[in-house]
């Protein structure tokens, strides 16, 4: 009976996996994991198309139609594959996959793959793969990757840095896009052009991944240039994140060498990073989520809220959100917990034994921390960060080498504390002729 038992529970899990998984064998998706993907994509000469997602996420399951859909059509041309990102982490860090799904076409360059921002379609997927493709094939014969309109492929960063665009692919690609876009309108013949041409690959070498940039030829494609209203030659365009509509459009009004274009392009792109979170460590998830992956994880411990009420706690809070607003271009990790709340995080930071508040900086992947020693302040916490970001100050393993054990809480109800009640005695229960003999004994 046992037997039996075990072996349909065996059954039944088997079961549940495979009803789990996105892709088969016939779906024509290679399944990657961190034994197989430096041998089948990194040292591969094709072009390959990866998915990172995670078994729970809703928009991956929405994709998964379309994404078998690309593969069964690009069989034989490029190749496409998957990540389970949720399980094989490591994966996922080392390509700073920041959500899912997250899409790369890895083509000449198998180290830096470019990030698909299109349309969620096996068309816009395959389109994209098609033109990296394109790249690497003229890039092979000495051509570079220009556009149509017979543009050259001087100066350096001609490997698929700038992005042709067309009229086909211009609002697929940078409308509605989550990244930032600067797009050059421009003409085969324009002198102007032809000299900014090795800064506009400059530039977009060095802020890839940071800044999408695109190139269209404004003859080739003059209704786009028109919707544009493209006067002049070259012409260059500022798309914001989540750009819809060409009236959201701005005009650049840099200077036109790569130190200037990276320079103005790099402040709109702190401008466009969210600030980052900051979270109640209240357990192992909440820990995970703030801090797993980041380069670096700044982790606050406040007073007990009887020792600094809801007001006093608030500011606290308040301080730590400006700052993570300043820094917010590091992509580092914020969270905080009460004093005492988390005992095994505060002995293998060292804090918490002076006093509170405390902060620690830690990097998890190297396991090793440093302490704020100045006060907790804004001035204070900022200057510590400031030393933190330049690599100065002084930095400790952390205890045991290994992420500490987060207990769960509750989550702070944003009130003040509350003394325990007093219990009131109950006098039925005590025996006053035992209180009358004491009295005599005295």
């Amino acid at each position: 009976m046992m037997q039996l038992l075990y072996t349909s529970a065996s059954i039944l899990l088997l079961l549940v996996a495979r009803g789990s998984a996105f892709y088969s064998a016939s779906d024509n998706v290679v399944e990657l994991t961190p034994t197989n993907f430096d041998r089948l994509v990194g040292q591969d000469d094709a072009i390959w198309v990866v998915e990172f997602y995670a078994p729970w996420c809703g928009h991956c399951q929405s994709l998964a139609p379309e994404y078998k859909k690309l593969a069964n059509a690009v069989k034989g041309t490029i190749k496409v594959g998957s990540v389970n990102a949720d399980e094989h982490k490591e994966l996922g860090n080392k390509f700073n996959v920041r959500g899912f799904p997250t899409i790369k076409i890895f083509g000449a360059n198998k180290k830096s793959p470019t990030d698909y921002s299109g349309q969620r379609t096996a068309n816009g997927i395959a389109e994209a793969a098609l033109a990296e493709a394109k790249r690497k094939v003229q890039a092979a014969l000495g051509g570079g990757g220009g556009s149509s309109g017979g543009r050259s492929s001087g100066g350096s960063g001609s490997s698929g840095d700038v992005i042709e665009l067309t009229e086909d692919n211009f609002d697929k690609l940078v409308l509605n896009s989550e990244d930032i876009w600067l797009v050059e309108f421009f003409a085969p013949w324009c002198g102007h052009c032809k000299n900014l041409e090795p800064e506009w690959a400059k530039a977009a070498k060095e802020l890839r991944g940071k800044v999408k940039f695109g190139a269209l030829d404004a003859t080739a494609h003059q209704s786009k240039a028109s919707e544009y209203n493209v006067r002049g030659y070259p012409t260059i365009k500022f798309f914001p994140a989540n750009t819809n509509r060409a009236s959201d459009a701005q005009e650049y009004n840099g200077g036109r060498t790569a130190s200037e274009i990276i320079s103005w392009a790099s402040d709109k792109h702190t401008e466009n990073v969210p600030a980052p979170e900051l979270t109640e460590i209240t357990g192992e998830s909440s820990f995970d989520s703030a801090c797993d992956g980041r380069p670096l994880c700044v982790v606050s411990v406040l007073p007990h809220i009887l020792d600094c009420d809801a007001k006093c706690r608030n500011k606290l809070l308040d301080t730590l959100r400006t700052l993570g607003e300043k820094f917010k271009q590091k992509l580092w990790g914020w969270a905080w917990a009460e004093g005492g709340q988390q005992p095994a995080l505060e002995e293998s930071l060292e804090v918490g034994g002076f006093g509170y508040p405390a902060m620690a900086v830690v990097n998890f992947k190297k396991m090793k921390f440093s302490v704020l020693k100045g006060s907790f302040s804004k001035d204070g916490i900022s200057e510590f960060l400031r030393d933190i970001s330049y690599g100065r100050g002084h930095t400790a393993p952390v205890r045991g080498a290994k992420k500490p054990t987060i207990v769960s809480v509750d989550p702070w109800d944003g009130k003040d504390g509350q003394l325990p009640a007093e219990e009131d005695i109950d006098l039925s229960d005590i025996d006053l002729d035992d209180i009358n003999v004491g009295k005599d004994e005295l």
